[in-house]
């Protein structure tokens, strides 16, 4: 079975000869980039380095899955927020908001065709041109709660989640419409599935705002977006999960803040889940022991797809992906399950 379909297989928790390895969030590292030769920021406005840093998820560091949109910035900056797209060893910021709450979310003439938004399609296509019969072509996009943060400002949508919360609602409502269109036009790209990021993370967002303002609409998006989606939410989500698996979604990316076997009871037994190996003892200050102990922990609690909890800090060296990805295939590879078959 190809790395492809075993990523695919994983997201909706059927067989496959050994657990998946990637991610839904960025992997990229310095020392990635210096390999690829393609660096923050060009890569995020050109596909052509775009592609060329996201392949090496694949063919440098081994993961199942590619997933080329290394920012939050994309759709946010088509709709008129101001970026800085960061440097070598800094992320994309958002600068600036143009809307108050109470201001209609509008989508632009040309939202797909200006060149936040094509970059995407570009390099989705060109990735699943190239290696699409061999890894999963993974796009992303961001919820209206991310959204509501981008265009509005993360202080004035949060307090108005209490003081207007009939504005914050009928923002999200109109947000939503950018995160499907946005969504479908990768999938016409040919990404075989969508990341779905939505910051509705506890210290911002209690779980009685995830039931009541974004448990239903996430339930929407699965439905109107037509392939699997990626939820993937930062921080503890311990008091949330129960809420995202009425969701329908079919995977969940989560935080090591919740520990993999609690994550594994929460979840139940459809909902897939991907990543919890923290990016900082693991990913970025890792040994091959304390890898190699982490990929077993993940086995044992039944992780679908194994690797890092979020976006990866830049500064962590990009070979310990490429110990973890290598660790969970010997440790569940033919060699080893033959082992197991011998010693019962």
């Amino acid at each position: 079975m190809k790395p492809r379909e075993i990523f695919l297989r994983a997201l909706h928790r059927k067989p496959t000869p050994r657990p998946s390895t990637g991610s839904a969030t960025s992997i990229v590292t310095v020392d990635l980039m210096e390999k690829a030769g393609a660096f923050f920021p060009d890569v995020h406005l050109d596909a052509g380095k775009m592609v060329r840093l996201a392949a090496a998820g694949f063919t440098e560091i081994g993961f199942d899955n590619v997933m080329p949109l290394f920012s939050v910035c994309h759709e946010s900056a088509a709709l008129g927020c101001k970026v800085d797209w960061g440097h070598r060893s800094q992320m994309p910021v958002i600068t600036g908001r143009p809307l108050r709450i109470g201001d209609e979310v509008k989508i632009p003439k040309g939202f797909l065709t200006r060149p936040e938004t094509r970059v995407a399609f570009e390099a989705i296509a060109a990735l699943k041109k190239s290696l699409g019969g061999e890894a999963a072509v993974v796009g992303k996009v961001f919820g209206p709660w991310t959204l509501g943060y981008h265009l509005y400002g993360v202080e004035e949508f949060l307090m108005n989640t209490i003081l207007e919360p009939d504005l914050v609602k009928r923002a999200i409502s109109t947000a939503k419409e950018v995160t499907v269109l946005f969504a479908n036009a990768q999938i016409d790209a040919g990404a075989d599935a969508l990341c779905l990021g939505d910051h509705a993370t506890r210290d911002l967002c209690s779980p009685e705002s995830y039931r009541d303002f974004l448990r239903d609409v996430h339930a929407e998006l699965v439905g109107r977006i037509a392939c699997p989606l990626i939820l993937h939410i930062c921080g503890d989500t311990s008091d949330r999960i129960g809420y995202i698996r009425e969701t329908g979604v079919p995977c969940f990316h989560f935080d090591s803040k919740v520990s993999a076997k609690e994550a594994r009871r929460l979840a139940g037994a459809k909902l897939s889940l991907m990543g919890g190996t923290s990016n900082f003892r693991v990913i970025r200050e890792g040994t091959p022991e304390t890898i190699a102990a982490d990929v077993r922990e993940k086995l044992e609690c039944g992780i679908d797809i194994i690797g890092p909890e979020c976006a990866v800090p830049l500064d962590a060296p990009y070979a310990n992906m490429k110990m973890l990805a290598a660790e969970v295939k010997r440790l569940t590879g033919p060699r080893a399950r033959a082992g197991k078959t011998d010693a019962t």
